[in-house]
């Protein structure tokens, strides 16, 4: 009677876990890369808008992202920075990188979302425009780009995330590119004593033309 083990095999086992390191990875890159396009390209767009009372007149005011919080634009590029750092790391470095990238994705998140209701940066603008340092900006309203800033620190946050679980299965940087790594040199060939002009070359050198 033959008998049928259920034990994977090796192979397969190291064959379905580089597949997994594999996906991780490019899922990863494109959250990572496409989060911080998304957030920088948000910052940019307008988040807010109203009126000011200037000369009995309304004036319109309107803010971008830019203007009302600098943290998710900064944190987007830290993260794009981490994220190309996690290949030039190993072991202990990566798993702060990749936290790194993580807690990056979770700030954008975090700012963006404070940040969607917030009049400050258009109440300055109106105390500018009026002369009046109490003036406040009228008929307020917010755009919906906040949130899309925050999608974009959401997908920097699944790349930092992903790294953190599968990071230890992606490949690093080749040795050739580490500092202190150098080619070995080849050993000097002794001269041939019968052509005098290696003998000369070698003594030139400072080599032993009998390579003793």
């Amino acid at each position: 009677m033959e008998y049928v083990t259920a034990a994977p095999h090796p192979r397969s086992e190291a064959a379905a876990t580089a597949r997994s390191g594999r996906r991780s990875l490019a899922v990863a890159l494109l959250c990572g890369a496409l989060g911080a396009a998304v957030a920088l390209l948000a910052t940019r767009q307008r988040w807010a808008e109203g009126t000011a009372t200037v000369a009995g007149g309304a004036f319109p005011l309107t803010a971008k992202g830019s203007d009302v919080t600098g943290v998710p634009a900064a944190l987007a590029i830290v993260g794009l920075a981490a994220l190309v750092a996690v290949f030039a790391v190993r072991r202990a470095g990566r798993l702060l990188v990749s936290g790194l990238l993580a807690l990056s994705g979770a700030g954008i998140v975090a700012a963006a979302l404070a940040a969607a209701a917030d009049g400050s940066a258009l109440d300055e603008q109106a105390a500018k425009a009026s002369g009046d340092t109490s003036a406040t900006v009228d008929a307020l309203t917010h755009t919906g780009w906040p949130y899309v800033a925050a999608a974009g620190g959401l997908l920097i946050l699944v790349a930092g995330l992903l790294a953190l679980r599968y990071g230890s299965l992606w490949p690093a940087m080749s040795g050739r590119y580490e500092r202190g790594t150098a080619r070995p040199r080849r050993g000097s060939r002794p001269a041939d004593p019968e052509r005098p002009e290696e003998i000369w070359k070698a003594l030139d050198r400072g080599e032993d033309p009998t390579g003793a």
